[in-house]
């Protein structure tokens, strides 16, 4: 068995977790599933009203495991190898050996593999434990004829999110598991069973015949593999540090982009969910609603790879705005208000009240991502013709609606809410919160002269009035009105306004918000806090602090297969994308210093102690594919791939000069400079 203890791209074990949540997960942005697990979910299918809507399970198939008695095992291997995508099961024995793979195919997204190869000298058989039964508490499943020797079930979801969202259907054909496989006259026999799910019958079908044939013609395995080369070809996260730090960064990239559907999809997407796609069953990992963890914690890692994948939660937003104009409506307000807890509709889904009503931050979290897309890639027409303007300009006029005229301070003041810290609610004036409101009204004043769009005075006169609380005694932001100096925080707040909202602030105050904040969050709070501190240490080139923040967080990662947990101590949710997408932002975001703005992509390394060298690959800037190495010595700039040289030239600018690098279609330009500090824009 290969030695791969010291590889980076793969997770090994000799033995599985005893805690099944901590699995190994397999995804492919339409399917999910924890290896050996009972259950598969399926992108924007739900169960359930409202409050008890949640990811509907699914019976899996591939809940199939090797069954091989321990006196005959001389060694065996479980290991995730994240450059494919694949889980592999390896067993040795004396006299022969048997290995199962099992993968959501990364290209084929309904489709999912089970392989199990027998190797020996002589006949041999190879029991096997099959826990499938076609049967789940959220469908009402039955039974089809069989079709090409494969199994063909299919139903519908009981309860719809809404009385006006339809009943969901799901079809699925399988390949059936025997109890057994024996290998007689054959030295090597691999057995193929396959998995497909669909929302038709006639769907199911088709994609069940192409799966047949890349079976047949040996292309199962490599076509998957091929596709996920693709991917990380045009986005590697490179760190020389330690093999923890580079599992870490590659880990969590891994199971970030497998929550995405493929290059080149056109399907509907609905959403991440904090515990991924393989996660969210009724009362675990909240039940797999979309939160601002999409928005503000993931999407920035996929934005700055893919604005392919990145239009996806644009998409998904835009889909859903006809459920925020109707939460807005009901609240009482104008515009759209984005659901707390999202599925399928873009109604509130939250279980629980108070969170639906006050934790409105969730419109500037919306938004946000909407101006980090349009400032990376000028795509004008997406705003124009594909709706994400009317996003845009709903949530500036909810704001409007919220904010109201305190005429003892000359200012708007927005009441009532909850920030993200959830330890506090029914406060008014959260900073964060209403910095949002004053950057969401100023980006869709900007985005509607690029359209030459009208827009009501009220926007510009809300931005410029609005409040957002500043104690000069303390020289720090108060997180809201009467916020008490040393009261207990649950997560990253006040922080947020440095990064990622790049709200204008002295170091000095930068620095005061910090260190207050720090000393009183939670440190039993979830994963991605500290990453956000780590990034705001970094900005001010405090890097034994930075590298500090950043080490509490692998508290949260779990061996052996880089599973994180939303809590140190292993409760939430898991397999928490939301701190992996802090954790990354603490590298893409930290120690580059990338900075998304609206004139340029910004960056100014930071190096600490354990990691003195990194390198980006594929950054995607104003249809330009870059790659950035850094050392601290030596930073270098290639320009790779020019996807349209006259719509954007490329000029890098450093120090007191500005030299263009003329761009030639097709032609690569490297650049490499010892300054410190750089930046690109457009001319």
């Amino acid at each position: 068995m290969a030695d791969v203890e010291n590889d980076p791209w793969i997770f090994s074990t000799q033995s599985l977790p005893s805690d099944s949540r901590l699995m190994a997960t397999m995804a492919n942005g339409y399917l999910g599933t924890r290896v050996y697990g009972e259950v598969l979910h399926v992108n924007g299918i739900y169960n359930g009203p409202v409050g008890d809507c949640h990811r509907a399970n699914v019976p899996s198939p591939l809940d199939v495991r090797l069954r091989i008695k321990k006196e005959e095992i001389t060694d065996q291997r479980f290991s995730l190898d994240v450059k494919t995508g694949t889980f592999c099961h390896t067993v040795q024995c004396s006299t022969f050996t048997a290995t199962q793979q099992l993968f959501a195919h990364r290209l084929h997204r309904h489709l999912l593999v089970n392989r199990i190869t027998l190797r020996a000298s002589s006949p041999v058989t190879v029991n096997l434990e099959v826990n499938f039964k076609a049967e789940s508490q959220d469908l009402d499943l039955q039974g089809g004829p069989d079709y090409c020797n494969a199994k063909y079930i299919y139903g519908s979801t009981l309860t719809p999110e809404v009385s006006s969202c339809p009943l969901k259907t799901v079809h699925m054909i399988y390949t059936p598991v025997p109890q057994s496989l024996t290998l007689t006259t054959e030295q090597e026999k691999t057995w193929v069973f396959l998995t497909v799910v669909s929302e038709t019958e006639k769907d199911v079908k088709e994609r069940f015949d192409q799966g047949l044939s890349l079976a047949d013609e040996g292309r199962l395995f490599s076509s998957h593999a091929e596709a996920w080369a693709q991917l990380w070809e045009g986005s590697r996260i490179a760190v020389e540090g330690s093999l923890v730090l580079q599992q870490a960064v590659i880990g969590c990239l891994y199971y970030i982009l497998s929550s995405l559907p493929p290059l080149g999809s056109d399907e509907h997407f609905n959403g991440i969910s904090p515990g991924g796609l393989s996660n969210g069953q009724h009362n675990e990992d909240y039940w797999g609603h979309v939160f601002w963890d999409q928005d503000t914690w993931i999407y920035p890692n996929i934005l700055l790879f893919y604005p392919e994948m990145a239009r996806h939660i644009l998409k998904y937003r835009i889909r859903t705005l006809e459920g925020a104009l109707h939460n807005a409506e009901e609240q009482g307000y104008k515009g759209a208000k984005f659901p707390w807890e999202s599925a399928l509709t873009g109604y509130e889904v939250c279980p629980e009240e108070i969170y639906g009503d006050q934790e409105i931050h969730i419109n500037g979290d919306v938004l946000m991502i909407f101006r980090q897309y349009y400032y990376m890639t000028k795509d004008v027409d997406f705003f124009a013709l594909s709706g994400g303007w009317d996003v845009v300009s709903s949530i500036a006029d909810y704001w409007c609606s919220r904010a109201v005229w305190s005429e003892e301070e000359q200012s708007y003041h927005i009441k009532g809410v909850m920030p993200p810290d959830e330890y506090h609610s029914d406060v008014n004036n959260s900073v964060y919160t209403n910095a949002l409101a004053r950057i969401s009204l100023n980006f869709s004043m900007d985005l509607a002269k690029d359209l030459q769009q009208p827009f009501p005075e009220i926007w510009n006169e809300i931005a410029n009035k609005i409040k957002v609380p500043f104690d000069p005694k303390n020289n720090y932001h108060p997180e809201f009105d009467d916020y008490q100096l040393g009261d207990q925080v649950k997560q990253a707040d006040v922080v947020l306004l440095g990064y990622p909202l790049l709200f204008a602030m002295s170091p000095e105050h930068r620095r005061n918000d910090l260190q207050i904040y720090e000393a009183v969050t939670d440190p039993d709070g979830p994963a991605m806090t500290w990453s956000m501190f780590a990034i705001g240490y970094m900005e001010l080139k405090e890097t034994k602090m930075a590298e500090q923040q950043l080490k509490k967080c692998f508290a949260n990662i779990t061996d052996p297969f880089k599973i994180w947990t939303e809590n140190t101590d292993g409760s939430g949710a898991v397999n928490f994308l939301t701190g992996m997408g802090g954790f990354l932002q603490a590298i893409l975001f930290g120690y580059t210093g990338f900075r998304i703005t609206e004139k340029c992509l910004a960056f100014d390394p930071t190096f600490t102690d354990d990691v003195t060298a990194f390198s980006i690959t594929g950054v995607c800037y104003l249809a330009n594919k870059i790659d950035f190495t850094f050392s601290k010595d030596l930073t270098t700039v290639e320009l790779t791939s020019v996807l349209d040289s006259q719509k954007y030239p490329l000029v890098i600018a450093f120090d007191d000069f500005t030299p263009s690098i003329p761009l030639c279609m097709g032609k690569p330009v490297s650049f490499t400079t010892k300054v410190g500090w750089i930046q690109m824009k457009t001319s």
